[in-house]
């Protein structure tokens, strides 16, 4: 009964949260995320994150990418992709550099400097991709290239991150079983999104039960977002890819339409205060200054990074800021990266806390960003 409660809480919060956030002239998703922060155990308490709470936000999640996968133009990924390599790699290098440097500024060992410049380095679009929706700029050039780098940057972060646990701890790890591993998942979805998601959604079609389309193309967004996990790739990629090779399809229109109300009913505002439910401010008075230092690191490696990365592809300065901006929110990326850091002890507990805080900054910062740059004045 407990966890009923705790949902009508989020519901009602997350929608009054929204409109305020809009009344405001903010992103709708800002209020959202803010509203995390104040219910859970930061502010008020009223929500405690739970196995459940964060299951269900994990469906929100996928469900949020497999929506603008299924808005996104493949043509226009595929254009782009000069650009969204040079994004993605730009985002690397100086969040890696200057994360690193950082990290021994603030007395770590060279091991555990080098994973927070890793950590840093992480990117997660999902809502970054919520706030262009919001905005009406998810199909621009733009957001396809933030989407496209945010495919590579999830590739390459998790690549070095086998590296350098393989030097950096006693876990022995074979980069070359690694790298196979993605380079299947990347045959095995272009070879299923070719021919084995349309033959599915024809076989669903016909069948007389409810809703056959929709629950065939949930069967094959869970379904490349486990193989996405099982094959060391993040699921929202799965979910992203999976919306993808639906929307070449004729049911592209009854998907998206059949979806987005039971994701953003439900599932969505649960994903966007699961990211507040992570902050806890107990203890941390002493290390506001390294948690400021750090996110203003982790905001502008990324901002000029990925920046630079679009300038040098074609992109004019507003464009280039817009797209730097779009790759700064870490997200749940960030924090499975921590967590994974946390046991190997590539990460002390002691930083674990003010880490995951820069992270939710970072999330927090990302949609006034893109309505500043996007936002139609």
């Amino acid at each position: 009964m407990f966890l009923f409660l705790q949902i009508l809480i989020i519901l009602l919060t997350t929608k009054l949260a929204g409109e305020i956030s809009i009344r405001l002239g903010h992103p709708a998703v800002l209020g959202k995320l803010v509203s995390g922060i104040l219910i859970g155990p930061a502010v008020l308490g009223w929500v405690a994150k739970s196995e459940m709470i964060m299951q269900i936000s994990e469906i929100g999640v996928l469900l949020l990418m497999f929506l603008a996968g299924l808005e996104t133009d493949l043509q226009a990924l595929n254009k782009n992709r000069n650009s969204s390599i040079a994004v993605a790699v730009g985002g690397i290098i100086l969040p890696l550099t200057l994360g690193s440097l950082a990290g021994l500024g603030i007395g770590m060992g060279q091991s555990h400097a080098l994973f927070l410049g890793l950590l840093l380095s992480a990117t997660s679009v999902s809502i970054s991709a919520q706030t262009l929706k919001e905005l009406g700029q998810l199909k621009t050039r733009e957001s396809t290239t933030i989407l496209g780098a945010a495919v590579l940057d999830d590739i390459l972060v998790v690549i070095i991150l086998a590296v350098m646990m393989s030097f950096l701890t006693t876990e022995q790890i074979s980069l070359s079983l690694i790298i196979g591993k993605k380079f299947l998942f990347f045959a095995a979805i272009g070879l299923l999104g070719w021919k084995g998601v349309p033959w599915l959604l024809k076989q669903f079609a016909p069948l007389r039960v409810s809703e056959p389309v929709t629950s065939a193309a949930l069967v094959i967004c869970f379904f490349f977002s486990y193989m996405a996990e099982t094959l060391g790739v993040a699921g929202i990629i799965g979910a992203f890819a999976a919306g993808i090779a639906i929307s070449q399809t004729r049911f592209k229109q009854e998907v998206e339409h059949k979806i987005e109300p039971i994701a953003y009913a439900f599932f969505v505002p649960v994903f966007f205060v699961s990211i507040g439910l992570s902050v806890s401010l107990a203890g941390t008075s002493s290390q506001i200054g390294m948690i400021a230092g750090l996110t203003l690191v982790a905001i502008f490696t990324k901002l000029f990074g990925s920046g630079l990365g679009a300038r040098l592809t074609g992109f004019n300065n507003r464009s280039a800021l817009g797209i730097g901006a779009g790759m700064v929110s870490r997200g749940e990326v960030a924090l499975i990266l921590a967590a994974i850091g946390l046991e190997a002890n590539l990460l002390k507990e002691e930083y674990f806390t003010p880490i995951v805080i820069v992270v939710i900054l970072t999330t927090l910062v990302t949609p006034p960003m893109l309505k500043k740059v996007f936002g139609q004045n």
